[in-house]
Formats: structure tokens, sequence, C-alpha cells
């Protein structure tokens, strides 16, 4: 069995453009355009998440040039924070609004099991005590 030479990828698919952290809030920006309600889509995080990156940030998506942030939420509607992402996967998500506003909701869990308390690199970043010069 080979590969087929060429593939149609589904017109639903999203590609993040960037992938910002400021503020303890992981911001994911996709490209401009209309997400239907009660829609599915395919998000692919694409580029690397910040170094700076606190485990326990909460996950928001942008649209295009806008600054509204919409709430990516898992699929018991409590937050995503950032230990449960990673780069370069894909997440199932469907658009749910209402007359405020939206979230991008995922269907299913995501891996829980790399959602822990400690760091998401090793070698873990440390700062230097502050040194106080005493003088005589």
């Amino acid at each position: 069995m080979s590969c087929p030479a060429s593939k149609c990828l589904c017109e639903k698919l999203i590609i993040s453009q960037s992938v910002t952290f400021a503020n303890d809030v992981l911001t994911i920006n996709i490209p401009a355009g209309s997400y239907g309600d009660d829609c599915k889509y395919c998000l692919i995080i694409a580029q690397d998440i910040p170094n700076t990156t606190t485990i326990s940030a909460n996950v928001v998506i942008t649209i295009g040039t806008d600054t509204t942030t919409y709430p990516l939420v898992n699929c018991d509607c409590t937050n995503v924070v950032a230990c449960q992402i990673n780069t370069r996967t894909r997440y199932s998500t469907r658009v749910h609004t209402n007359i405020q506003s939206g979230v991008f909701k995922l269907l299913g869990p995501t891996n829980c099991c790399s959602c822990r308390r400690g760091a998401r690199s090793l070698p873990i970043p440390t700062t230097a005590p502050a040194t106080t010069e005493v003088t005589d």
C-alpha cells in the first residue's frame, strides 16, 4: 500500500497564525474569517508555545486582527489551560455562540495526564536570588 500522491485538506481546517503569552493568558490567533455557530473546525496549533508560558494560563483564541478573545473550553465547559495543549497538534472543536460572544469548545477531552503542576521542560529556569551588598 502506498501513500496517495495528493490529498485534499478539510475545508474546516484552521492553522494558527501565532501563539503568544501575556498577562497569564495564552493566545492563539487564527486567520480572519467567519466561524459559524455549531460548526466543527479542526484547529492546528502550528507555532511553538512560548517558553515563558505558565502551565495554568487560560487559553483563548483571537480571529485575525480583532482583539476580541474567545475562550477555548474543554468538553465539560471548563477552561483549557496551557499545560493541556501541545504544539503541532490537531484539536477538533465546535464553535458555540450566544448573543454577546462565543467559545471554541473541544469535542473530546484533552490529555489531562500531561497537565501536572510541574515544569513544562528541563532545565527548569531559575532566577538568581537578589543579593544585597553590605559595606562597612
